[in-house]
């Protein structure tokens, strides 16, 4: 809800307000619906109707299944297939040609390092979130959805403002990686871990989406599937996500 309606939606409104049109490689919005589409339906649809006394079997499988598609996905993004997800029109379909001089060697290591070390801070400070604004909100009548909405924007900050900044600069290809690519990884990474908990204690994990959440992922990927089969966006397709977003926030409100 955040990464696709929000994030994606407020920049391609303020985006096609100011440019009109804008242009991106459409075969990275197809990879990444049909990705997300599938792991949502495997981890989050599929689960709602496994036998209790079968929970585990399809947990290892759901495991397994989100660990084959990341890999994947990590191959055609840094591999043979990377233009996929870059824009460089009219020849996206046609791999780069070789570069005049080397690129500067990447430390790997150090480059783990820091994305390992950032991943385990953010994880701390969201978690320090979480129960401060719990505290703040008690006594207010507020959902508790409330507080992860707000916890998941505030720690979604960077990627906001530099979507943001992106679309205003006509780049809506960064946006567009911003936007589907944090919400597959959060799907993709998210549930292996969670599954594997829930391996570790014996104690099924209720991946499961209600009715009313079902029914939003589904339209906002319609929308979506729609909306980024073109190669370009505008003010209306941002608005109708955006629209999206401000349903899902009225929802959470209403408990929902």
């Amino acid at each position: 809800m955040l990464d696709i309606n929000g994030i994606l939606g407020l920049a391609a409104l303020m985006g096609g307000l100011k440019h009109g049109e804008q242009s991106y490689n459409d075969d990275s919005a197809r990879s990444y619906s049909v990705m997300i589409l599938t792991a949502m339906g495997v981890s989050m649809v599929v689960p709602e109707f496994i036998p209790e006394a079968n929970w585990k079997l399809y947990s290892a499988f759901t495991i397994g299944a989100m660990v084959v598609l990341y890999t994947l996905f990590l191959r055609m993004q840094v591999g043979p297939h990377s233009y996929f997800f870059s824009y460089s029109y009219p020849d996206k379909r046609r791999k780069k040609e070789p570069q005049e001089s080397e690129p500067a060697p990447i430390n790997l290591k150090l480059s783990i390092g820091i994305l390992v070390f950032g991943v385990v801070v953010i994880g701390a400070l969201a978690e320090v979130m979480s129960k401060t604004l719990d505290l703040g909100l008690e006594g207010t009548g507020a959902p508790p959805v409330i507080t992860a909405i707000l916890v998941a924007a505030i720690s979604a900050a960077p990627e906001i403002l530099t979507a943001l900044r992106a679309a205003l600069a006509n780049r809506m290809q960064s946006v567009v990686n911003i936007a589907l690519g944090a919400s597959l990884s959060t799907v993709i990474l998210t549930v292996p871990v969670m599954e594997a908990m829930a391996l570790y204690t014996g104690q099924p994990f209720q991946m499961a989406m209600t009715p009313v959440q079902t029914v939003m992922i589904f339209i906002t990927l319609i929308v979506s599937a729609i909306n980024l089969n073109d190669g370009e966006t505008n003010a209306i397709e941002g608005m109708t996500h955006f629209v999206l977003f401000a349903t899902f926030i009225m929802l959470s409100l209403l408990g929902l």
